[in-house]
């Protein structure tokens, strides 16, 4: 399979399914075996990944992207040895050995990631797209302060909103229980919810003085209460 076909959903679902690591192994480029220049589509995701994975607490280092040829078995079990021992200083994916982060909320991270996908691949084929295929261009590119700037403005605080909204369909919340679990400043949730109000997709209670989807059950705003 092209390296082109790998998904960001893939490696996510990798992720969410107890993986510490996703290793991705392409053609070298100018040598796709499709003709499709697939390693570049590959080499786009990789960046985004590694962004969206420091953007929920994860090391980037947990994704490797490496051109391999099927000549270079030796060069291959080089770099899997490498990615094993980069996957055991790291240690388990989100535990307390790794990166500290609660096995619950992580796993809500990661779903938050999956449902971000469609919108994510629209924002890279219009805004986060190098104008050149070229594998020098795509580092500097997707390393710019400019590309992170524009990352953090279209992607991150989708991210955020959707990690909220994830919290919000178990229960309601308030600003301080929501900050709280995310690790976020009351401020920052206050106008993440004020923007999510203004589009329709929360309700806040004031009796309870939490926030609930907009279309979620009543009963459970009703049962915040007690």
């Amino acid at each position: 399979m092209c390296t082109g076909r790998v998904d960001l959903s893939f490696i996510f679902r990798a992720l969410a399914s107890g993986a510490d690591g996703v290793f991705i192994g392409g053609c070298w480029p100018g040598e796709c075996h499709y003709i499709t220049e697939g390693n570049y589509d590959a080499l786009a995701n990789m960046h985004i990944t590694k962004k969206l994975l420091q953007r929920i607490g994860l090391s980037p280092e947990r994704l490797r992207l490496e051109w391999i040829a099927a000549s270079e078995g030796m060069r291959f079990a080089e770099v899997m040895n490498e990615m094993g021992k980069t996957l055991t200083g790291l240690g388990p994916l989100g535990a307390e050995l790794g990166e500290g982060v609660d096995p619950h909320l992580l796993q809500s991270k990661l779903e938050a990631v999956r449902r971000l996908v469609p919108y994510i691949r629209l924002v890279e084929r219009e805004k986060l797209r190098p104008p050149v295929k070229s594998e020098q261009v795509y580092n500097e590119f997707y390393g710019s302060a400019e590309v992170n700037r524009l990352f953090d403005e279209l992607i991150t605080d989708r991210l955020v909103a959707s990690q909220i909204m994830l919290l919000l369909e178990k229960q309601p919340l308030g600003t301080a229980q929501i900050a709280e679990a995310l690790g976020l400043s009351p401020s920052a949730v206050s106008r993440h919810m004020s923007s999510s109000s203004r589009q329709g997709m929360v309700r806040y209670d004031v009796a309870s003085r939490r926030f609930a989807p907009a279309l979620g059950v009543p009963g459970r705003t009703q049962a915040a209460r007690g």
